[in-house]
């Protein structure tokens, strides 16, 4: 009898997915133990947290349950991936119609004070499905233009949303559309920090990484200070930089002139700058040590020179890895540049900031996620770029 059970028991849990039943584990917390939404009489006294059921009309959050305990047996069991690709991009796209009707249904006709949240259950089905979504696309090894295409249907959907004003009753749109302007403007503050610094550390970044490559004692001096730089936390870099670029900026006029001072953009740049030379170099000289050497010997018997062979063989067969570099780069950049409004530089750091010293959460959201966002998008197109000048290898027969 004892053997039987115990044969039996692998057979009962056979159909189960491991990572799935985490999953559905997930969105039971966010489903009955977390807020979906939470209730402030204004933007800074803490909300009163609402369910599902409380925050939305009783059809709607009956609809919304359904979705939600379709989608654990469908997670947690091996259900073709398909099916549960289309299940997370229906869970996300409920839950994101459905706070949006919360913030419309809890907030009192006419009050301007009441501030709608998404509560922590939202946020933790969020996370669970798109959990869920990225675990189904990585099984359908889909190919770069599939994955940027699903990229852009999410953008254009998030877009659709915002444009409907179906969020404009959530505390998040409110704070927005009292600093629209001001939200653009960092916006492009932080992109330029991001994009700026990457482009100076590529293309100083890159002919160093060459020379590296090519001198052995000067791969290991730079390469350990780069290592050693790399250490120093981001709050205490930019505050290092801030004496001597303002003593700069004292004795050179003009480029005071320029902008370059002691607080602001200067010293982020320069900081993001910093930052960003190891990943460059290190991959440069992994991508070039990387070369095989048939591929260098052939060019040598073709009577190439050595600037010949870097720029027609060797740095064209490095650049994925080289590429790989930038995109952990960028991704690195946005994330940092948040810090710069700590030393006036601006970006989205500046609502975060903001917001923590006002304890206006709503506040802190409206920088988080849009830097968020922009990492993400960027890591997924420069993902599939990298996969697309990657070389295949050649099918076997």
């Amino acid at each position: 009898m004892a053997q039987s059970v115990a044969t039996a028991l692998p057979k009962r849990v056979i159909g189960l997915d491991k990572l799935g039943v985490v999953i559905a584990l997930i969105v039971l917390v966010g489903w009955f133990a977390l807020p979906f939404v939470d209730f402030k009489p204004n933007r800074i006294l803490p909300g009163e947290p609402r369910s599902i059921f409380a925050a939305l009309p009783p059809l709607h959050a009956a609809i919304l349950a359904a979705v939600l305990a379709v989608s654990i047996p469908v997670s947690a069991l091996r259900t073709p991936t398909i099916f549960r690709l289309a299940m997370s991009f229906l869970a996300l796209a409920a839950i994101a119609i459905y706070v949006g009707i919360a913030g419309y249904f809890l907030t009192p006709e006419g009050d301007k004070l009441v501030r709608i949240a998404p509560g922590a259950g939202f946020w933790v089905l969020t996370g669970a499905f798109a959990l869920l979504a990225a675990d189904s696309l990585t099984r359908l090894r889909l190919g770069p233009w599939p994955r940027i295409a699903i990229l852009a249907a999410v953008a254009i959907g998030l877009g659709a949303l915002l444009w409907s004003g179906s969020w404009s009753d959530l505390s998040i749109l409110k704070e927005y559309a009292s600093r629209a302007d001001a939200f653009w403007r960092e916006g492009q503050t932080h992109v330029l920090l991001a994009f700026g610094s990457l482009v100076v550390a590529t293309v100083v970044g890159i002919p160093l990484g060459v020379a590296c490559y090519r001198n052995r004692r000067l791969r290991t001096v730079v390469l350990n200070v780069l290592n050693a730089v790399q250490t120093i936390p981001s709050i205490a870099l930019f505050g290092l930089l801030i004496a001597p670029l303002g003593a700069l900026a004292a004795a050179v006029p003009a480029l005071a002139a320029i902008g370059v001072s002691g607080i602001g953009a200067a010293p982020a740049m320069v900081a993001l700058f910093i930052y960003s030379l190891l990943p460059v170099v290190s991959n440069t000289v992994v991508g070039l040590v990387g070369v095989p050497e048939a591929a260098n010997d052939a060019a040598r018997g073709m009577g190439m020179t050595d600037r010949q062979r870097l720029f027609s063989v060797e740095l064209p067969l490095a650049f994925p890895v080289i590429l790989t570099g930038i995109r952990i780069v960028l991704v690195q950049n946005i994330g940092l540049a948040t810090i710069a409004a700590l030393i006036g530089g601006g970006g989205f750091g500046v609502f975060v900031f903001q917001g923590i010293g006002q304890t206006a959460m709503d506040l802190v959201l409206l920088g988080a996620v849009p830097t968020v966002a922009l990492a993400f998008a960027s890591a997924v197109i420069l993902d599939a770029i990298v996969e697309m000048v990657s070389p295949r290898e050649p099918a076997n027969d």
